[in-house]
C-alpha cells in the first residue's frame, strides 16, 4: 500500500496561504495548491495502517487510503472515480470541510497527519482541469418525478443520485441562484461560487430541473408538489438562528451574522446594493466590529469585516479558552476539543473566551458599546459543574457593529414546514430515521441539516446521498445507489 516507509521519511506539508496583506485586498481564494511532485510524496506518507481510522472520520466513507496510493502511484483518473463513488463534491469538501478524516488519521497521534482533505481537493480539481468530470445520465428513464426541496449539499447530492437512479427531480430553491449555505452563507474567499455553478450544469445535463425563486410554503404549496411528484424529499437547512436576548437587543447595529455574510456574496456575485442589501447596507468599515460566537460562521464573519476595513475586530466565546493540544490518549480518533485558529483569525483579531454578554449600550438608537462580563466554572446545587459570572468582573468593550454568529437552532417552521405537516423531533427538526429518512407523512422524506440540525457540508452530503438511496428503494422496491 504506497510507500511504506513513506511516514517514516517524509514530513507533513500542507498548502499555504497568500499573505495576509494580499488577500485582505480580494474576495478570491487564497490557498496555494501543492506542487504534484510533493503532494504524490504526501500521498505516500499514508502508512498502511492496518486500520484506517479515517474511513471512520470522514462522514461519506471516502476510501481515503485507496485514492492515496492512487496518488502517490500518478494514477489520478482512478483517484477521481474511486473519490466520486463516495462524495458527489469533493471540490466543496476539500475547502470548507474541518477534515474529521485527518484528526482520526493514526498519524494524528504524533500530530502529522496525511494531508488527506489537500490530497482530496487536488484529485478533484485536477479531474475538472483535465475534463474527466463529465455528466452522468442514466441510460433508461423510471418515469417517477421526485420534489427536492432545497439547494444545498444535502438537496443537490440527494437530487444528483436520484437523476442517476434513472428518476426525474426537481430542485426548487427560494433564493434567485442554487447552492443554499454554500452560495450565501460561505464567504467566496473560502469557496468561489463557479464551482457551484459548473455542477449545476453537470446536473441539469444528467437530467436535474432546478426551480429558483420558488419558496415552497408560499409561491407553491406542499399539497400542490405531493400533487404533482411522487416524492417529496425536505432538504432545507437549519435557518433559525440562536438570538441573543439582553436588554437593549434591538439597538441598530446588531445583526444576525447571515444577514451580514449574505449581503456581501451577493455583492461579490454582481448584485447592486439595492439587491444585495435591500433592507439597508451592513458594512464593517471603519468600525469596532464584535463578533459573538466562535465558530466558522463567527470566522467567516471576522475575514469579512477585516476585507472590509474594520477599524478593530473582537471575537467573543462564551466557552473557556480550549487547550492548544488535546490529549491524544483520551480523544483520538473522535474529533477533539482544541484551540484553532483559522486564516482569518490569523489576518486581525483579538479573541476572548468564557465570556458573556450582559446588555447593549447605545445612544440615539444606535449600539456603542457591550457590556459583559467574565464566567467560571462552578459545581452547582446537583453537583454538576456549571458556568458562573465572576463578581466584580463587568468591563465594556466598544462595539459599532455586532454580529451574532451563536449558532442555528433548527429550520423556519413557518411555510414549507408547517405545511408539511410533519412530526418534529424536540429539538424542532423534521423527525425522520437515518434508516429510511422518511418522515411521519406519506411520500415525504428528509435529510440534511433540516433534519438533523446544524451540521457541516460533509454531512448533508452524505444524508443526501442515503435520502436518495432510500426514496430509489421505497420507489422501485430495491435500489442499487450506494450508502
Amino acid at each position: 500500500m504506497g510507500k511504506p516507509t513513506g511516514f517514516l521519511e517524509i514530513e507533513r506539508q500542507d498548502r499555504g496561504y497568500e499573505k495576509p496583506e494580499s488577500r485582505l485586498k480580494t474576495w478570491n481564494e487564497f490557498v496555494k495548491p501543492l506542487a504534484q511532485p510533493e503532494l504524490t510524496k504526501q500521498a505516500s506518507r499514508c502508512m498502511d495502517c492496518g486500520i484506517p481510522y479515517c474511513h471512520n472520520g470522514c462522514p461519506v466513507n471516502n476510501q481515503i487510503p485507496d485514492f492515496n496510493n492512487l496518488v502517490y502511484r500518478e494514477q489520478w483518473l482512478a483517484a477521481l472515480e474511486n473519490l466520486q463513488s463516495t462524495n458527489n463534491f469533493p471540490e466543496f469538501t476539500g475547502r470548507v470541510c474541518p477534515a474529521p478524516c485527518e484528526a482520526a488519521c493514526t498519524l494524528n497521534i504524533v500530530d502529522t497527519p496525511v494531508t488527506i482533505k489537500t490530497i482530496e481537493c487536488q484529485i478533484v480539481d485536477k479531474g475538472w482541469e483535465e475534463g474527466w468530470i463529465t455528466p452522468q445520465p442514466s441510460p433508461r428513464g423510471t418515469g417517477k418525478r421526485i420534489a427536492v426541496v432545497g439547494s444545498g449539499p444535502a438537496g443537490l447530492a440527494c437530487a444528483q443520485q436520484l437523476a442517476r437512479a434513472g428518476h426525474a427531480p426537481t430542485v426548487f430553491e427560494k433564493s434567485d441562484r442554487i447552492g443554499g449555505l454554500l452560495r450565501y452563507g460561505i464567504p467566496d474567499f473560502k469557496m468561489e461560487k463557479h464551482l457551484i455553478d459548473r455542477r449545476v450544469r453537470q446536473m441539469e445535463a444528467e437530467g436535474v430541473i432546478f426551480r429558483t425563486n420558488f419558496e415552497v410554503g408560499v409561491n407553491v404549496s406542499v399539497q400542490r408538489l405531493l400533487d404533482d411528484y411522487d416524492v417529496l424529499v425536505m432538504a432545507g437547512g437549519a435557518e433559525k438562528p440562536r438570538d441573543l436576548e439582553i436588554e437593549n437587543r434591538d439597538l441598530d447595529g446588531i445583526h444576525f451574522a447571515m444577514d451580514f455574510l449574505t449581503q456581501q456574496n451577493r455583492r461579490v456575485a454582481g448584485d447592486s446594493e439595492e439587491v444585495a442589501a435591500p433592507t439597508g447596507t451592513l458594512s464593517a468599515k471603519g468600525k469596532h466590529v464584535v463578533v459573538i460566537g466562535g465558530g466558522d460562521t463567527g470566522s467567516d464573519c471576522i475575514g469579512t469585516s477585516n476585507r472590509h476595513g474594520a477599524a478593530s475586530v473582537t471575537q467573543l466565546e462564551i466557552m473557556p479558552q480550549p487547550p492548544a493540544r488535546e490529549n491524544k490518549l483520551m480523544t483520538w480518533p473522535d474529533w477533539p476539543l482544541k484551540l484553532r485558529t483559522s486564516s482569518s483569525h490569523e489576518e486581525g483579531c483579538e479573541r476572548d473566551f468564557a465570556v458573556a454578554t450582559k446588555r447593549a449600550i447605545g445612544k440615539d438608537g444606535k449600539i456603542e458599546a457591550l457590556e459583559c462580563a467574565r464566567l467560571e466554572w462552578v459545581k452547582g446545587d446537583d453537583g454538576r459543574m456549571v458556568m458562573k459570572e465572576i463578581e466584580g468582573s463587568t468591563f465594556q468593550l466598544k462595539a459599532d457593529l455586532v454580529l451574532l454568529a451563536m449558532g442555528f437552532v433548527s429550520p423556519r417552521h413557518e411555510g414549507f414546514v408547517e405545511q408539511a405537516k410533519v412530526d418534529l423531533d424536540p429539538r424542532g427538526n423534521v423527525k425522520a430515521s437515518v434508516d429510511d429518512y422518511r418522515t411521519s407523512e406519506p411520500r415525504i422524506f428528509s435529510c440534511g441539516d433540516m433534519r438533523r440540525g446544524q451540521s457541516l457540508v460533509v454531512w448533508a452530503i452524505r444524508e443526501g446521498r442515503q435520502a436518495a438511496q432510500a426514496v430509489d428503494a421505497y420507489l422501485m422496491g430495491a435500489s442499487k445507489l450506494p450508502r
